[in-house]
Order: C-alpha cells, then sequence, then structure tokens
C-alpha cells in the first residue's frame, strides 16, 4: 500500500507541515514498536504469530519507507522551486541584490574590524 506525496507530504486542509511531520515520527514509532514485537515473538513463539507479528511489521517498514520517500520527493522540490523563485527575483531585480549584500557585507565587516574587547592588568 504506497501513500502518495499529495496523501500525506503536502499540506490539506488546514493541516501544516509540523503535522507531516509529527505523523512521521508517529510512523517511525509505530515501526519501531512493531519490531520491537517481531523479536519478542521470535524469541518465545512459534508458527502463526510470529508470521502474524512479521507481516504487521513488514507493512509498516514498508509504509514508513513509502513516506520517507515521497517526504524526500517533496523537499527536494520545494528546494528546486526556492532556487528558481530567487534566480527569477535576482535577475529581475539586480540592484536591490546588489544593495542588500552590500549593506550585509558592511555589517559583517563592521564586526571583523572591531577591536577584541581584552582585559589588561
Amino acid at each position: 500500500m504506497h501513500i502518495g506525496m499529495r496523501e500525506w507530504a503536502g499540506p490539506k486542509n488546514g493541516e501544516t507541515a509540523e503535522f507531516n511531520a509529527s505523523k512521521l515520527r508517529a510512523d517511525l514509532r509505530t515501526l519501531a514498536g512493531d519490531m520491537e514485537q517481531l523479536l519478542k515473538a521470535t524469541a518465545s513463539q512459534t508458527g502463526r504469530q510470529i508470521d502474524q507479528v512479521r507481516a504487521r511489521a513488514e507493512e509498516s517498514l514498508k509504509t514508513a519507507r513509502g513516506r520517507i520517500a515521497d517526504a524526500q520527493e517533496t523537499a527536494f522540490a520545494r528546494a528546486c522551486a526556492a532556487g528558481k523563485a530567487a534566480n527569477t527575483y535576482v535577475r529581475d531585480n539586480p540592484w536591490q541584490v546588489l544593495a542588500v549584500v552590500a549593506a550585509v557585507g558592511l555589517v559583517v565587516g563592521f564586526f571583523l574590524a572591531r577591536p577584541a574587547d581584552t582585559e589588561t592588568s
């Protein structure tokens, strides 16, 4: 059962990215719990119960892997979109960007040129 990027990674109907991060954490907790049950069942149980726990663990793992892949895909797409938007802005407003960069350079230069406060005895 593969969960698509739009179903999980993208906010919808007022949801936020924070919800998606908490959903991912909950999925990973579920995965860890299922794996723990698998280990316990393997150590003390036989046959049918092991198969049931193993199937649940495999399904949890598959779901978590799919959601992580979708989250990575979404993050990459957002980073590319941000890069394209920044490129467009710089090309459309080169003098404004130059002014901001110069101001940042002045502030950084000011802090680097200040003498260090040293105590003399």
